[in-house]
């Protein structure tokens, strides 16, 4: 065989080869890591509209007592533009941000610093540069905390997450409603005699709310809950999923055709042990399907959003590993990534970017931290080995990185 052949039949092999383990996936494009000596965390983060994003989540590092909310800023490459701590000599910790439509921003969370006692629910609302404009506590004499946040079409804003001091049992699901000063308009607690819990929030296009969390006053006990609510706080339905073993829903989302989705985990279904679960339901809250991912690990979902194609990404954990799951709008399984290593704990966050690839925001070896991937490609051409949805001089240098790896290994199953 001459040699223009052979390296002919060489660079086809290897491209092959490449465009297979590209499959797992778009690559990271970059990742960063926010911290000081001590414990700090990441627990959500978004996309503002300059193209960078906005992180929040807990210090021990910085700041004034024994964590305190963090507030990060970052440029549209993970370098941070400017931080932020908001707390007292008490634990206090932001649980989710958003960019609210003045350019500033909005973040839920929990502080023991302040409020009438325990814990309280705690609102802070920032300008552009992250400076406190007014914050608020919401909470009773016992613990009260703020899990989700979303700013509302009137300009106010939605919280959901547990009181104790308040509703019918140990812990219920708590729902405040504000005005775009943060003064509550209403509260609503949503509960029996024993803990419910309310992880995720968002209004729903007909001006209601949608919220995720579990009961255990309800259902087979320990179950997901998925609690609708009228533009006023008032139930007009309530589900449940789940089995015998501990079942939780983490993150909800409204879909394009009116139903929802929820992530979670479970440990009534699936491999064993807890198990990624990922459940679509229709606009009445029934189910139309659910999914299970996972092996004989701990596998939980803690963020699930529609992506751009219809379907589906969640961000989670694979044991001490950050998980991404991307599956179709069927639920089932397109690709999934691991990133990181044996003490990246969790991926907490994740959000589709304008350029089709993913943000994620979670924590690793005490640090905050941050990762990018590259777009997501619906059709990827066969000859893109970088993952970027597009074919060029990067691919020809994967091509001849790949060629000289078969060159240097004739081993390989490249001919």
């Amino acid at each position: 065989m001459r040699k223009s052949n052979l390296l002919a039949v060489v660079v086809f092999e290897c491209l092959l080869t490449a465009a297979i383990t590209a499959a797992g996936g778009p690559p990271v494009e970059w990742d960063k890591t926010f911290g000081g000596s001590s414990y700090d965390f990441g627990f959500s983060v978004q996309q503002t509209s300059d193209g960078g994003y906005i992180i929040t989540g807990a210090t021990y590092s910085y700041g004034a007592g024994d964590g305190d909310v963090w507030l990060i800023k970052t440029d549209a490459d993970g370098n941070d533009i400017w931080k932020k701590t908001f707390g007292g000599s008490y634990p206090d910790r932001g649980h989710s941000v958003q960019q609210t439509g003045d350019g500033g921003y909005i973040i839920a969370g929990i502080t023991r610093s302040y409020g009438a006692g325990g814990f309280d629910v705690w609102l802070i609302k920032t300008d552009s540069d992250g400076n406190d404009i007014w914050d608020k506590t919401f909470g009773g004499s016992d613990w009260d905390w703020g899990y989700s946040v979303q700013q509302t079409s009137d300009g106010g804003y939605i919280i959901a997450g547990y009181t104790w001091s308040y509703g019918a049992g140990i812990a219920d699901v708590w729902l405040i409603k504000t005005d775009a000063d943060g003064n509550d308009i209403w509260k609503k607690t949503f509960g029996g005699s024993n803990d419910d819990v309310g992880y995720s929030v968002q209004q729903t296009s007909d001006g209601g709310y949608i919220i995720a969390g579990y009961t255990c006053s309800y259902g087979a006990g320990g179950d997901v809950w998925l609690v609708k609510t009228d533009a006023d706080g008032n139930d007009i339905w309530k589900k449940t999923f789940g089995g015998s073993n501990d079942d939780v829903g983490y993150s909800v989302q409204q879909t394009s055709d009116g139903g929802y989705i929820i992530a979670g985990y479970t440990c009534s279904y699936g491999a064993g042990g807890e198990d990624v679960w990922l459940i679509k339901t229709d606009a009445d809250g029934d189910e139309v399907w659910d999914k299970t991912f996972g092996g004989s690990n701990t596998d939980k979902g803690y963020s699930v959003q529609q992506t751009s194609d219809g379907g589906f990404i969640i961000s989670g954990c694979h044991g001490k590993a950050p998980w991404l799951i991307k599956t179709d709008a069927d639920g089932e399984r397109i690709w999934d990534k691991t990133i990181g290593w044996s003490d990246a704990v969790i991926g907490h966050s994740v959000q589709q970017t304008s350029d089709g690839g993913y943000i994620i925001a979670g924590y690793t070896s005490g640090d905050v931290w941050l990762i990018k991937t590259e777009a997501d490609c619906v059709n990827q051409p066969r000859s893109d080995l970088n993952g970027d949805c597009k074919v060029d001089f990067k691919d020809v240098a994967a091509m001849a990185s790949e060629w000289m790896t078969c060159g240097r290994h004739p081993s390989m199953q490249c001919w």
